[in-house]
Formats: structure tokens, sequence, C-alpha cells
């Protein structure tokens, strides 16, 4: 355990200050520090001051103040956010908060040495560039060109980089030249630490259009298992009556039981049978 005495008073406040924030929180995230901008981070503690505390410390005394407050597995939810971190404190959600920091992100051009959030296809076309040298560029990433009218033009849609792949000098050039923002930046929650339990980045930003499908799904299937068996409850009462009244409609049309829900359909049936037998004896006498 690192002491407090062998750091400075400056930093001795900020983790006292960040104790106290860990014992008004329920939850704690951290989120990767290089993927936000000064400005952006600014527009963020505006729009969700009073929702979210924002906090840059270093993990090392992030570390001191967990501990100094008490906070189980604090090691694990440590080691899952390597690197430099901004941590959030909130009571909120942990959930909502990963996914509304997810969606508030803004596209930039991509740096050299990131990592494709997705595959990068540079499309067919006018590139707009006139030729020179970054037409050695576009051969290095296989990407075949023509020249036409003084611009450079791409042949074919052409993939450069799958989701993952490290985004080289060249391709950051040449991206960055056509204008493709295929970047982003914003806040990604690398963990989040609520009561003594970690949940990963991957487990925190959910599909809840996937999510709405399937519940659709298992609603409509108990739904009808409901139906088949008779079960009674709410959801299912106004069907079985309507159902149980059809079958007792249609039994009594066919025993010919005279109601004013079945006259109509009675006497319907009896003409279409009357016109059937005329027809019957007419084709016979002729």
């Amino acid at each position: 355990m690192v002491q407090l005495s062998q750091v400075s008073d400056e930093k001795i406040g900020l983790v006292n200050d960040t104790i106290g924030l860990l014992k008004e929180s329920e939850i704690i995230g951290a989120a990767d520090l290089n993927k936000v901008g000064s400005s952006m981070l600014q527009d963020l503690r505006k729009m969700l001051r009073g929702q979210i505390t924002f906090k840059v410390i270093k993990n090392t005394l992030m570390k001191i103040a967990m501990e100094k407050a008490d906070l189980q597995n604090s090691e694990e939810f440590l080691e899952r956010i390597s690197g430099p971190n901004i941590f959030l404190f909130s009571s909120g959600n942990p959930f909502k908060m990963a996914m509304m920091l997810h969606r508030n992100k803004v596209k930039v051009l991509a740096k050299a040495g990131e990592t494709a959030i997705d595959s990068i296809v540079i499309p067919s076309g006018n590139t707009g560039l006139s030729p020179g040298p970054i037409l050695s560029k576009f051969g290095t990433l296989g990407v075949r060109t023509r020249i036409e009218g003084g611009n450079i033009w791409v042949v074919n849609d052409t993939e450069v980089a799958d989701k993952g792949d490290e985004i080289s000098l060249d391709l950051a050039d040449i991206l960055a030249r056509l204008g493709m923002r295929v970047s982003e930046m914003g806040l990604e929650v690398k963990a989040v630490y609520e009561d003594g339990v970690i949940i990963p980045s991957d487990d925190l930003i959910l599909d809840l259009e996937e999510y709405e499908k399937q519940l659709t799904e298992a609603f409509s299937g108990a739904f009808q298992v409901a139906l088949k068996a008779v079960y009674p409850v709410a959801q299912t009462l106004p069907t079985l009556v309507a159902l149980a009244a059809q079958d007792a409609r249609k039994v009594a049309v066919e025993a010919g039981y005279v109601s004013p829900e079945t006259v109509r359909e009675i006497i319907t049936r009896a003409n279409f049978k009357a016109l059937a037998l005329q027809r019957l004896v007419h084709n016979k006498i002729w």
C-alpha cells in the first residue's frame, strides 16, 4: 500500500477530495483520457453537471484513495483501466451512464497508430486530389487509381482496414486528404466499479434494439402459450373471452340455436341452402 507521507501536500489534497467523492458516489467509472479533447470535456461537464462528476487523477493516487476508502476489489478495477484516465463519479445507473457517454461522441480524423473502430473503405470516384507522391501511398494500400481530368480517381471501392487494425501513417494521411472522419472522440468507459463489482466495457454498452426485439418475441410466445393453455391473467382475459364467445357462437349456429347473436347467420345459411336446393331441383326437372 502506498503511504500518503510519500506524496506532496498537493497530491494529499487531491487524494482526500477523491476519497470524499468515493464515499458519496455509488458508481465509479474510468474512461480513456486520450479519447477526449479539452473542449469536448468542458461541454460534457456542463451538460452532465449534477449527474456525473469528472476528475482527472493518476491511477496511483486513485489506488491510494480507494484503499483509504476501504473499497473492496479496487486492485482488480485498476488492473482493467491501465493508461491515463478520467474518473467518473455518479449515483445513477452504470449502464445508462456508459451508454449516454457512448452516444455523445463526434467523428474526427484518424491518427496514425490508432485502432480502426470499424472497417474502412475508400469509395470509388474522383478524390479531388492532384497526381503526385500520394499516388504511391494509394498503391501501398492496394487502392487502384487512374488519372482523369487532372485528378486522381479511385477505380473500385477498396477496403483498406478491418476493424481492430492499426491505422498506418500513409492511411491516416490519405484519409485526412479525403476528409474521411473514421475515428471518434469522446469518453469511452473502460470499466465501472459498483459496490465491489467490476463491470467491463463490453458489458456496459447494450444493444437496446436487439433487447427490445427479444422481449417482444418472448412476450408474443408467452402470450400464445397462455392462450393455448387458457391461462386467465389480465393480459389474456380479453382475448380468451373473445375466443370463447366466438366458439360458443359457432356451436350455437351449428345447432340452429336462435338468439340475437346468431339469428342473422342462421337465416343466411338457411337461405344459401334453400337456393342450392332450388338449383338442384331445377336442374333435375329440366
